[in-house]
């Protein structure tokens, strides 16, 4: 990364950041500045400067003496997310127009057949989720909110991720955002709502499956401290 400072640290942050909410950096990696210093190409200013923000935002826990590792998808934090985002996009809902721009309604559509065309990567259709969404908010005249919502979900995008690694679930996502556009072409604004309301809410659900598979990957209400071996673990 050869930027100014500022900007350095800007494109360290937003680094760091899109590697813990995409699971590149899974809850309880331990994260060096070193490490992260050489891997990026900078000083350790900017990598600890980041790591602070990402203190600030519930993404990093730093332990004095132990060190800074990626926190543990914290439920609290992801259904804080849940609630702005479903409050966001319903009242979009409310919001759209008599009629809808063409434009804008082929575009979804397009989204919608690519989803099902192939959804091998979690990756990939977890893209294709992010810009329907963005969609339904374009569509009400609305798109730009989508930034504001984007930044305030990081806890839940975590949830969403590891729960997208589930054939089940992908299905159903997919079948979910058909269902809802077909409302709004329809006319059926309530059902499309409903349709929405429980699709934003299942992220619930995906938690308590992962959980009980993993629960290493949650917080939990004790005081335990993650120690520094080959593999994290949190005693």
């Amino acid at each position: 990364m050869t930027a100014q400072p500022h900007s350095s640290r800007r494109a360290v942050y937003t680094e760091i950041r899109r590697r813990i909410v995409t699971l590149l950096y899974p809850p309880g990696t331990p994260l060096s500045e070193n490490e992260l210093a050489a891997d990026l190409g900078v000083s350790r200013t900017p990598v600890r400067e980041g790591l602070i923000l990402l203190a600030q935002e519930g993404l990093v826990q730093v332990f004095p003496k132990i060190g800074s590792f990626v926190s543990r998808v914290d439920p609290r934090r992801v259904a804080d997310a849940q609630f702005l985002r479903e409050a966001v996009e319903l009242a979009s809902i409310d919001a759209l127009p008599a009629v809808l721009d063409p434009e804008h309604v082929a575009a979804l559509q397009e989204n919608v057949a690519r989803q099902r065309a192939d959804h091998s990567r979690v990756e990939d259709l977890f893209a294709l989720d992010e810009e329907f969404h963005r969609g339904l908010l374009r569509l009400s005249g609305h798109e730009e909110v989508w930034t504001t919502v984007q930044g305030a979900k990081a806890h839940l995008d975590r949830a969403r991720l590891l729960g997208l690694h589930e054939d089940a679930t992908v299905q159903k996502a997919v079948d979910e955002h058909a269902e809802m556009l077909d409302a709004l072409l329809a006319g059926e604004r309530e059902r499309a709502r409903e349709t929405l309301r429980a699709h934003l809410r299942r992220v619930f659900d995906d938690i308590e499956r992962v959980r009980r598979r993993t629960p290493e990957l949650f917080a939990s209400n004790d005081s335990s401290v993650p120690v520094r071996r080959s593999v994290t673990v949190w005693e």
